[in-house]
């Protein structure tokens, strides 16, 4: 089962943490975004593997839209 880990706000990613591939547990960081002067971490919701990533450093996202994917 996969997992879409999505943007609850808008806001520019500042940094891509995991990598693909990677095997994350609930609550690893996955990016951090900011807004507003503010760094904002994007955690796994549950664990599992990173299997695509959907944004990179400097891209701009708003709420809804898909951040990655962990199966």
């Amino acid at each position: 089962m996969s997992e879409d880990i999505r943007a609850e706000i808008v806001a520019q990613v500042r940094e891509v943490v995991a990598r693909l591939g990677q095997l994350l547990a609930e609550g690893d960081p996955v990016v951090i975004l900011e807004s507003m002067k503010m760094e904002i971490p994007v955690l796994a919701e549950g664990g599992g593997t990173l299997t695509s990533i959907a944004v990179r450093a400097g891209d701009v996202v708003k709420e809804g839209d898909l951040i990655a994917t962990v199966e």
